[in-house]
């Protein structure tokens, strides 16, 4: 089973140190590497941050969970999207055409979207039930609200579909 989860925090910058502090952990989260982290400011500028999106051959994998997470963000940042018209920089730029390939009908996503007000952060995972069980018993105690969907195969399937066209 495959899964996303967000942890939606007030702050443009709770997320980051929430993922600064989980980064320092030893031993190292396996998943720590497919997390990404989204912000928007008092101003309503969006910015997206995560190692696989800094590093282009992870991207053109499109087989990884950071890749998959990308890929969601993408959706929510494309052409219609409920995040349209934030400002996304790097390798994720690359990412954005997959909404114009996949269609999610999610009522949780767009909730998603929708939390992600000014001056707000977010930390976000895709990926199967065991990485998603440790990565919610990781960030529950920083607070923030949690906001939850699941992923079927087709959904995956076609997620790793359309990143293979954009790579």
């Amino acid at each position: 089973m495959y899964g996303f989860k967000a942890f939606v925090f007030d702050g443009k910058k709770t997320a980051r140190k929430a993922f600064d502090t989980l980064e320092d952990y030893t031993p190292v989260y396996g998943w720590i590497e497919d997390v990404a982290e989204v912000s928007r400011s008092k101003h309503g500028t969006t910015r997206v941050h995560s190692t696989w999106a800094q590093d282009d051959s992870e991207v053109g994998a499109g087989t990884g969970f950071g890749a998959l997470t990308g890929g969601l963000i993408g959706m929510l940042f494309g052409p219609g999207g409920a995040l349209a018209g934030a400002a996304v920089g790097g390798s994720l730029g690359c990412l954005l055409g997959t909404a114009d390939n996949v269609d999610f009908d999610d009522p949780k996503l767009d909730e998603f979207a929708a939390a992600l007000s000014n001056d707000t952060s977010a930390l976000i995972l895709v990926g199967q039930e065991a990485a998603l069980v440790d990565f919610v018993s990781a960030v529950e105690p920083f607070g923030g609200r949690i906001v939850e969907t699941d992923l079927n195969e087709d959904d995956i399937a076609a997620l790793r579909k359309a990143l293979r066209k954009t790579a």
